[in-house]
Protein backbone atom coordinates (compact mmCIF):
# COMPACT_ATOMS: atom_id res chain seq x y z
CA UNK A 1 0.00 0.00 0.00
CA UNK A 2 1.16 3.59 -0.24
CA UNK A 3 0.83 6.02 2.41
CA UNK A 4 0.31 9.97 1.10
CA UNK A 5 1.69 13.35 3.04
CA UNK A 6 0.91 16.40 1.54
CA UNK A 7 2.64 19.65 1.91
CA UNK A 8 2.82 23.39 0.43
CA UNK A 9 -0.30 24.68 1.75
CA UNK A 10 -0.34 28.20 3.07
CA UNK A 11 -1.53 31.66 2.63
CA UNK A 12 -1.82 33.32 -0.55
CA UNK A 13 -3.34 36.49 -2.40
CA UNK A 14 -6.25 36.28 -4.66
CA UNK A 15 -4.47 35.63 -7.95
CA UNK A 16 -1.20 34.53 -6.70
CA UNK A 17 -0.27 30.60 -7.29
CA UNK A 18 1.04 27.66 -5.02
CA UNK A 19 2.30 24.38 -5.32
CA UNK A 20 1.35 21.39 -3.05
CA UNK A 21 3.53 18.79 -3.06
CA UNK A 22 2.16 14.73 -2.13
CA UNK A 23 4.93 12.48 -1.17
CA UNK A 24 4.33 8.78 -1.66
CA UNK A 25 5.91 6.08 0.36
CA UNK A 26 5.78 2.70 0.08
CA UNK A 27 4.85 1.83 -3.30
CA UNK A 28 5.59 4.51 -6.39
CA UNK A 29 2.53 6.79 -7.18
CA UNK A 30 2.84 5.71 -10.50
CA UNK A 31 1.47 1.95 -9.80
CA UNK A 32 -1.96 4.31 -9.03
CA UNK A 33 -4.64 6.48 -10.50
CA UNK A 34 -4.35 9.82 -8.41
CA UNK A 35 -6.44 12.67 -7.70
CA UNK A 36 -6.79 16.14 -5.56
CA UNK A 37 -9.67 16.58 -4.10
CA UNK A 38 -10.46 19.73 -1.47
CA UNK A 39 -12.87 20.13 1.73
CA UNK A 40 -14.07 23.23 3.54
CA UNK A 41 -15.71 22.93 6.99
CA UNK A 42 -19.27 21.70 6.90
CA UNK A 43 -19.01 20.29 3.59
CA UNK A 44 -18.43 17.22 1.52
CA UNK A 45 -14.89 16.67 -0.07
CA UNK A 46 -14.88 18.15 -3.60
CA UNK A 47 -13.26 16.82 -6.51
CA UNK A 48 -10.60 19.36 -7.90
CA UNK A 49 -8.63 16.92 -10.64
CA UNK A 50 -7.46 13.74 -10.87
CA UNK A 51 -4.84 11.71 -13.50
CA UNK A 52 -4.42 8.37 -14.99
CA UNK A 53 -0.80 7.75 -15.86
CA UNK A 54 -1.32 4.66 -17.53
CA UNK A 55 -3.69 6.03 -20.04
CA UNK A 56 -2.14 9.73 -19.59
CA UNK A 57 -5.77 11.07 -18.93
CA UNK A 58 -6.43 14.01 -16.94
CA UNK A 59 -10.21 14.92 -15.33
CA UNK A 60 -10.44 18.57 -14.19
CA UNK A 61 -13.45 19.86 -11.88
CA UNK A 62 -14.86 22.99 -14.04
CA UNK A 63 -12.90 25.31 -10.81
CA UNK A 64 -10.13 24.11 -11.94
CA UNK A 65 -9.84 24.28 -15.40
CA UNK A 66 -7.06 26.45 -16.77
CA UNK A 67 -6.02 27.46 -14.07
CA UNK A 68 -4.68 23.71 -11.73
CA UNK A 69 -1.97 21.60 -13.50
CA UNK A 70 -0.98 17.98 -11.65
CA UNK A 71 2.45 16.64 -12.37
CA UNK A 72 4.44 14.04 -10.78
CA UNK A 73 8.27 13.48 -10.52
CA UNK A 74 9.32 9.31 -10.06
CA UNK A 75 12.43 9.77 -8.95
CA UNK A 76 11.51 11.87 -5.88
CA UNK A 77 8.01 9.81 -5.68
CA UNK A 78 5.83 13.16 -5.11
CA UNK A 79 2.80 14.22 -7.16
CA UNK A 80 2.13 17.82 -7.53
CA UNK A 81 -0.98 20.32 -7.90
CA UNK A 82 -0.16 23.54 -9.50
CA UNK A 83 -2.66 26.12 -8.88
CA UNK A 84 -2.43 29.58 -10.81
CA UNK A 85 -5.01 32.38 -9.99
CA UNK A 86 -6.30 31.87 -7.17
CA UNK A 87 -9.43 32.71 -5.93
CA UNK A 88 -10.93 33.31 -2.26
CA UNK A 89 -13.39 30.10 -3.09
CA UNK A 90 -10.20 27.94 -3.09
CA UNK A 91 -9.68 28.36 0.58
CA UNK A 92 -9.69 24.76 1.75
CA UNK A 93 -7.93 21.78 3.08
CA UNK A 94 -6.56 19.51 -0.12
CA UNK A 95 -6.37 16.55 -0.19
CA UNK A 96 -4.15 14.15 -2.53
CA UNK A 97 -5.60 10.64 -3.19
CA UNK A 98 -4.06 6.98 -4.55
CA UNK A 99 -6.76 4.43 -6.41
CA UNK A 100 -6.67 1.38 -8.51
CA UNK A 101 -5.64 1.84 -12.07
CA UNK A 102 -9.06 1.79 -13.96
CA UNK A 103 -10.15 2.17 -17.47
CA UNK A 104 -13.44 4.08 -16.15
CA UNK A 105 -14.59 7.51 -17.37
CA UNK A 106 -14.42 11.35 -15.96
CA UNK A 107 -17.93 10.29 -13.54
CA UNK A 108 -15.62 7.71 -11.81
CA UNK A 109 -12.49 9.69 -10.95
CA UNK A 110 -14.88 12.54 -9.19
CA UNK A 111 -15.96 10.36 -5.96
CA UNK A 112 -14.07 9.92 -3.06
CA UNK A 113 -14.90 6.16 -3.00
CA UNK A 114 -12.87 5.59 -5.75
CA UNK A 115 -9.66 6.12 -3.77
CA UNK A 116 -8.22 3.82 -1.38
CA UNK A 117 -5.48 5.70 0.07
CA UNK A 118 -5.28 9.75 1.56
CA UNK A 119 -3.20 11.82 2.90
CA UNK A 120 -3.70 14.16 5.77
CA UNK A 121 -4.16 17.61 4.05
CA UNK A 122 -2.91 20.66 3.20
CA UNK A 123 -4.45 24.04 4.49
CA UNK A 124 -4.89 26.31 1.72
CA UNK A 125 -6.08 29.96 2.02
CA UNK A 126 -6.46 32.61 -0.67
CA UNK A 127 -7.08 35.90 1.10
CA UNK A 128 -6.01 39.80 0.80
Amino acid sequence: QVQLVESGGGLVQPGGSLRLSCAASGRAFSSYDMGWFRQTPGKEREFVLAVSWHRGDTYYADSAMGRFTISGNSAKNMVYLQMNNLRPDGTALYYCAAGPKTYSGRSYYTKTDSYDYWGQGTQVTVSS
